[in-house]
């Protein structure tokens, strides 16, 4: 289960989506930014630099909880978790569609 800190933010989107598309069980928890709720406490114990989304995936590494925040690294984790979406081949990642 994963645990998905956003608000309505393109940002915050993305992360939605990824999950949805990846299949992953997880339960959202909005953090009004308009109300200043990334400065809470709690809040910073998970994403220390304040910005959403963050997340806490409850089967992380080794089984044990591990938390993430910054939507490129979130989505890049959930895409090498799953095997889904992204290339496990560091050429094929790239736009290009050769090799110099």
């Amino acid at each position: 289960m994963i645990d998905l800190y956003t608000w309505t933010t393109p940002n915050g989107h993305k992360i939605h989506i990824m999950l949805e598309e990846v299949g992953l069980e997880y339960k959202a928890h909005p953090i009004n930014i308009g109300k200043g709720d990334q400065f809470g406490e709690e809040f910073l114990k998970i994403s220390p630099n304040n910005k959403i989304p963050a997340m806490v995936d409850h089967d992380g590494p080794n089984g044990k909880p591990y938390s993430l925040f910054e939507s490129g690294a979130m989505l890049i984790y959930l895409a090498e978790k799953t095997g889904r979406l992204l290339p496990s081949d560091t050429v094929k990642r790239g736009s290009a569609p050769f090799v110099l």
